[in-house]
């Protein structure tokens, strides 16, 4: 296959969700306006076809309330994920695979040990001490996530979490800032996130963990002022940013 015909070719993007997940469908038309072709499994279904991680050329964990965050927000996600296909998620990102989690997804790479300092780092409850469902502006910051490197302009999209807040110990923080591991940043903080952390990449820049809905403004007809003009911050150039990466 040469380089043409493959950067013609539509990516396969596998989203994962477990019960409770809610945000699938809103990624898949996500993904496909960013020129992917998209289909989602749940963890029964992925039970019985564990080859489908090695066959997708991008992986989403979708957000959500998996399991009603029993436990903890993302614990039994993470531990049913690390259960059927952990090896198969590193394989595949040691092989080039772009993986995003968003909101819950971010929660579960997390408590997986995907994303960094998994040891010392969480997402822990809000600040305010409530849950937070409003509009939030992301500023891309990493050079070296493949999702955000690209971008300069701000992401306007909504939050929608009661233990958001990323917390992590001095060392791990002066890590992720001189390994340029700090993804998006929040420019208002909403819950309390240290160095206001919206989202952080993986030492390979290839996963991404984000908070805020990137996925609920990919059209400008979704941004609650549109009918006043508004018309920028569009989340779709991440995913699109991820397509690309998984074609290139």
């Amino acid at each position: 296959m040469n380089v043409t015909t493959k950067m013609n070719m539509k990516p396969h993007a596998l989203v994962l969700t477990a019960p409770g997940t809610n945000r699938h469908p809103d990624v898949m038309f996500a993904l496909e306006l960013a020129g992917a072709n998209a289909s989602s499994l749940n963890l029964n279904q992925l039970r019985d076809q564990p080859s489908a991680i090695a066959n997708a050329q991008l992986i989403v964990i979708a957000g959500g309330f998996s399991f009603a965050d029993a436990l903890g927000a993302g614990r039994l996600f993470a531990l049913e994920l690390s259960h059927l296909v952990g090896d198969a998620l590193r394989t595949a990102v040691a092989k080039g695979t772009p993986i995003i989690g968003i909101c819950n997804g971010f929660q579960t790479l997390v408590r997986m040990g995907m994303l960094p300092g998994a040891s010392d780092a969480a997402l822990g409850h809000n600040e305010s001490g409530g849950f937070q469902c409003r509009w939030v502006t992301m500023q891309p910051v990493s050079k070296k996530s493949v999702w955000t490197k690209h971008l300069t302009q701000e992401i306007y999209c909504p939050i929608a979490h009661g233990e958001g807040r990323f917390t992590c110990s001095d060392s791990t923080l002066a890590s992720l800032q001189r390994n340029d591991q700090i993804a998006l940043t929040y420019t208002t903080n909403p819950n309390g996130s240290r160095a206001d952390i919206a989202g952080v990449c993986d030492e390979s820049g290839l996963v991404l963990g984000l908070m805020p809905h990137a996925e609920n403004h990919v059209v400008a007809r979704q941004h609650p002022q549109f009918h006043r003009g508004a018309r920028n911050g569009l989340g779709l150039h991440l995913f699109t940013q991820g397509v690309l990466h998984a074609t290139s």
